[in-house]
């Protein structure tokens, strides 16, 4: 597109030069004027030409575009020399050159145009307006005689028109680039919309296909466990219970990430729930003798949230802790209140690397080879939909921070009682 604007422009600007000189006294003549007007038109074709010919091959020409930005201007430059000088309209070519300049290749090609469309124009005025002042032989005199106040004039005033146009190309620019990155974002959530509603369609079948006999194993195998007289029949039925509930966790993910429900808020007490899911962590899982995990922090503090929403919130993220940590590790679980609440779960593990941070909060992507990769994505649409932050802290091989901003904390009024 560009080569050919590029191309239609110089003929645009051609063909006015050809009707000034064809309603001449003269007629239309082969002279100076009409030889260099063909010579430009002839270098702007052949640049389009090349510059379509590289596009059709697929090659970026970052370079070659700046090249072009500044042959552009010498163009116009050629085409304001043939008809008036630093006087004639064709000099508002230089500021939509530098417009282009800004609008395919940014602040830079702005910048470009301008710096090149000045330097052009400052030695146009030199060539037609110095001592002794060349101009076409075939032109009228009177176009380019012009007082040392009228060259003043148009120079400082076209100067100020490119700067300007640089300023808002740039400024337009920038806006166009933060734009196009948020609609980037936009596609890039309405993918995760689609791909977690084809997600919650596949869960709502799987799960009740899955939990039913899973639920039967589960309890045949502790009524066996509860039979059996030798230790490694009891340990093969412990191995079973074991990974069912892992099964019975993973099912629970995928329904927790499937089947959203918008959060009925109210004010919750955050000490409360980190206390709940904390005691329940020493409870189960690793957090019996494997892992501790230590109750940091203000004691409570009230946030407008989802109470059973904001518990799995805190439970998914205390489990991806432990999960984390090595035998014998710690897992903190802190909550600070200033002017805004918040949660922080820290562990002393193998730490997240730089990519595997950028997906970290990804349905399915997991670092760990018995990790499901639903426990954060569930964190992530909980936090989304609560208006909460969650940022990451960590580098590879010392750990990881997870801190929730949960925004301003609420004051709960107490219920009034009839005196």
């Amino acid at each position: 597109m560009f080569a050919v604007a590029r191309a239609l422009v110089f003929s645009a600007a051609g063909t006015l030069v050809f009707a000034v000189l064809w309603r001449r006294p003269s007629g239309m003549t082969l002279n100076y004027s009409s030889w260099f007007t063909l010579a430009i038109i002839a270098v702007a074709y052949l640049s389009a030409a090349w510059q379509w010919w590289m596009s059709r091959r697929g090659r970026s020409m970052p370079i070659g575009a700046y090249g072009l930005l500044v042959l552009d201007q010498a163009l116009v430059s050629g085409v304001s020399f043939v008809t008036g000088g630093v006087s004639s309209g064709a000099t508002s070519l230089f500021g939509v050159t530098c417009l282009v300049g800004g609008l395919l290749l940014g602040v830079q090609g702005a910048l470009t145009g301008a710096i090149s469309g000045a330097v052009f124009f400052s030695l146009l005025i030199l060539i037609t307006q110095g001592e002794g002042g060349l101009y076409p032989s075939d032109q009228l005199p009177e176009l380019y005689a012009l007082t040392a106040g009228q060259a003043a004039y148009y120079y400082v005033f076209n100067l100020l028109m490119l700067l300007l146009v640089a300023l808002l190309t740039s400024y337009l620019s920038e806006r166009l680039q933060k734009a196009g990155g948020e609609v980037k974002a936009a596609h890039a959530r309405a993918d995760r919309a689609e791909r977690m509603a084809e997600l919650g369609r596949l869960a709502a079948g799987l799960a009740h296909e899955i939990r039913n006999p899973l639920g039967a194993i589960s309890g045949s195998v502790q009524m066996l466990r509860t039979g059996a007289d030798d230790e490694d029949d009891r340990e093969l039925c412990d191995i079973v219970l074991r990974e069912s509930g892992r099964l019975n966790d993973l099912v629970s993910d995928m329904l927790d990430l499937a089947r959203p429900r918008a959060p009925r808020l109210a004010p919750v007490d955050v000490g409360e729930v980190v206390d709940d899911v904390v005691e329940l962590s020493r409870q189960s899982g690793r957090g019996i003798e494997d892992v501790s995990i230590e109750r940091q922090g203000v004691q409570s503090f009230y946030v407008l949230a989802d109470a059973d929403q904001l518990r799995q919130l805190v439970w998914n993220l205390v489990r991806n802790a432990i999960q984390a940590s090595a035998p014998r590790a710690l897992v903190r679980v802190k909550l600070e209140c200033d002017e805004e609440g918040r949660l922080i779960v820290e562990d002393d593990g193998v730490g997240i690397d730089s990519e595997a941070k950028l997906r970290l909060f990804d349905a399915f992507f997991t670092t760990r080879s018995q990790g499901t990769g639903l426990g954060l994505a569930v964190v992530k649409r909980i936090a989304d939909e609560h208006d909460f932050e969650i940022a990451v802290h960590s580098q590879d091989g010392e750990g990881a921070r997870f801190t929730v901003h949960l925004g301003p904390p609420c004051k709960v009024v107490p219920p009034q009682t009839d005196p």
